[in-house]
């Protein structure tokens, strides 16, 4: 099994910065897989982003050049740097790894954008 703990989100402005990270610890080998999703109030959980163990990596269309997802080998630890941050990022973002066909979630961040 995986185990992700998240941290970095919070309250930012609107063309700010944050940058999240997950850590993963358990059976971290079988990871095929890592990525960011989020899901705010009254809408469905949606992929921000993801990166394979090869590196290869997918953008949502609505955050295409404004974040950066990458994944540190050394620490276990996958980022996701959020720049040019607007109000419709706002929501609680998760962090998900594929483990042999199995899905694994964080417990969740909140990032909340200010106009």
């Amino acid at each position: 099994q995986v185990q992700l703990v998240e941290s970095g989100g919070g309250l930012v402005q609107a063309g700010g910065s944050l940058r999240l990270s997950c850590a993963a610890s358990g059976s971290i080998f079988s990871i095929s897989v890592m990525g960011w999703y989020r899901q705010a109030p009254g809408k469905q959980r949606e992929l921000v982003a993801h990166i394979t163990r090869g590196g290869s990596t997918n953008y949502a269309d609505s955050v295409k050049g404004r974040f950066t997802i990458s994944f540190d080998n050394a620490k276990n630890t996958v980022y996701l740097q959020m720049n040019s941050l607007k109000p419709e990022d706002t929501a609680v973002y998760y962090c998900n790894a594929v483990a042999l066909q199995q899905w694994a979630w964080g417990q969740g961040t909140q990032v909340t954008v200010s106009s």
